[in-house]
């Protein structure tokens, strides 16, 4: 048998994982000859034809951390940090036996570090330190754009329940505020009260609403702060999927520091895919 054919003749072992309702199908590809391509991420993602996954992230060493991490859109190409991801991968690592409680892993936007906070069965609480963020621009309708590992823009609504996501959300994914970062994903935030937020989020690469955005929920805590509540550090956010908080400093000069994004992570199942069948 060929190298090729061998190649495509791999069985891979999978996992799938979710975050407040955010679902990934994870990969340990530190001893594997396997290189993802955008159509097999696609195929494994779909729903009807595949595992069914908001996105895909593989576990790779790391020179410089405990473990690499590399996420997927569900539409196939490799894409910025995913906060919700982030949680569950440190979660993933643990069942691995990489690290304690308290875990250094290299992304995109660089290294990260993750406490698991408590741990129940399947589930774990994990607080994740996000990237910094450098500069926060408010446009003249009031959205807020801003990048917090991904981009993002917020939208203030007065009730998210009323929000066209999937409508509205295509429109400014595609429009000419984001064109910059070739897109953006869109966040609706309700004030609820001082410190509590109520959001859904339309994410790119998904082209779809999903149920919690981990970068989406850190940017929307950011853009509420600095329009709306300055002098609040703690916020909590309620997603369709379940509920995140998030925490920061911010320093004279605008910048906004030690951001933690606090949350579920959960193993939903196990199994074994041949890589021909996608």
């Amino acid at each position: 048998m060929s190298d090729e054919r061998s190649f495509l003749l791999m069985k891979l072992n999978f996992w799938k994982y979710e975050g407040a309702g955010n679902d990934f199908v994870l990969l340990d590809l530190r001893n594997a000859n396997f290189e993802p391509t955008p159509q097999f991420i696609h195929a494994i993602c779909s729903p009807r034809t595949g595992i069914g996954a908001d996105g895909a992230m593989v576990l790779g060493m790391s020179e410089v951390a405990d473990f690499s991490m590399r996420y997927f859109n569900a539409d196939g190409p490799e894409a910025t940090m995913c906060g919700n991801g982030g949680r569950c991968i440190c979660w993933f690592a643990d069942l691995l036996g990489i690290g304690g409680d308290h875990k250094v892993f290299e992304a995109v936007d660089g290294i990260h570090t993750a406490t698991i906070l408590e741990r129940c069965g399947s589930v774990a609480r994990i607080r994740l330190q996000m990237v910094d963020v450098e500069a926060v621009e408010v446009d003249t309708e009031g959205d807020v754009l801003l990048d917090t590992g991904s981009p993002h823009l917020v939208r203030r609504v007065e009730s998210v329940e009323s929000v066209d996501v999937v409508g509205l959300g295509a429109e400014l994914r595609y429009g000419p505020k984001t064109a910059p970062t070739r897109g953006a994903n869109i966040n609706f935030v309700e004030v609820v009260g001082e410190g509590q937020l109520a959001l859904r989020t339309y994410e790119r690469g998904v082209e779809n609403e999903t149920l919690a955005c981990g970068t989406g929920a850190t940017a929307t805590a950011i853009a509420v702060c600095h329009t709306l509540q300055p002098n609040v550090r703690h916020f909590c956010l309620k997603a369709l999927g379940g509920d995140l908080e998030v925490e920061f400093d911010h320093t004279e000069g605008g910048r906004y520091t030690d951001i933690f994004l606090t949350g579920p992570a959960r193993l939903v199942f196990g199994g074994e895919l041949e890589t021909e069948n996608f």
